[in-house]
């Protein structure tokens, strides 16, 4: 029986990396994806089957689901949406443009090659399409206006096809991670540099705690953060479970604010997230 196949996006560290690699290792055929050529050769160097996707890039979009056809023979198991990128800033200071391209990436990239392998799940009547999310996609945070926007959308578009897919075989699942080992923070700095103008901003003086958090070294994780294993042993279920759930949750925050989110009334909800 031939092994299963998934594209994986987002894979040249964190999250999509351990996924690649957990999965490769459980016997599954594996298309590792990056944005930079050099990292997928650093992947094929690593033992996985590596290609150029960049969720900004339609054409790349359209030439990675092509590859992975080709590859396959027009069949694909299993879809793991899961590069993005956060812009940190007060919404108040966030530009239109800075907006239009977290977007791109975060909504419209996930959007755009979810529909291009849909074809091929419906034509072997059967497929996996896992959209990793956040914590962030269920509450708001201080600070995060650009991602949370991009994750609750995400969260939305994500429920609408899970609904209109039943009964074609092709399960809709979304990953909620909350705090994981990865190099989020540090890939968020270029993007705060480039769009938020925070020393004219109103609110200047309040933007020395997010530029700590931003720039300070990081000597020890943060608060109940879990390594990249911990979304991958979710992401295992999700792709091999007989009856796959709509959401998995994988940190003790996003099981506390999922909670909190039904039961807590908004004002309650505000405080609690205030208080941290």
């Amino acid at each position: 029986m031939a092994a299963k196949s998934i594209l994986i996006t987002g894979c040249s560290s964190g999250i999509g990396h351990d996924a690649a690699h957990g999965l490769k290792a459980r016997g599954w055929r594996v298309f590792a994806t990056c944005r930079q050529e050099a990292d997928c050769d650093r992947l094929r160097g690593e033992g996985l089957e590596s290609f150029r996707l960049d969720y900004a890039d339609e054409a790349s979009i359209e030439a990675a689901v092509a590859e992975a056809e080709r590859r396959t023979g027009g069949k694909l198991d299993a879809l793991f949406n899961n590069g993005a990128f956060a812009c940190p800033g007060a919404v108040e200071d966030l530009p239109r443009a800075a907006l239009r391209e977290i977007f791109e990436v975060n909504l419209f990239g996930y959007h755009d090659l979810a529909r291009r392998v849909i074809p091929m799940m419906r034509a072997q009547g059967t497929g996996r399409i896992v959209n990793c999310s956040s914590v962030l996609g269920l509450v708001a945070m201080k600070w995060r206006g650009a991602y949370v926007a991009t994750k609750f959308a995400m969260e939305g578009l994500t429920d609408v096809m899970r609904i209109e897919m039943k009964g074609t075989g092709i399960a809709v699942i979304l990953i909620e991670p909350g705090p994981i080992g990865t190099r989020i923070r540090e890939n968020a700095i270029p993007h705060f540099e480039k769009w938020i103008d925070w020393q004219n901003s109103a609110r200047a003086g309040e933007y020395a705690a997010l530029r700590h958090r931003l720039y300070a070294e990081k000597t020890k994780p943060d608060a109940f953060e879990l390594p990249p294993s911990a979304v991958t042993a979710r992401l295992i279920r999700a792709l091999e479970a007989a009856r796959p759930k709509p959401r998995y949750y994988v940190t003790t925050p996003t099981h506390l604010m999922g909670l909190a989110r039904r039961l807590l009334p908004t004002r309650a909800l505000d405080w609690m997230i205030a208080k941290g």
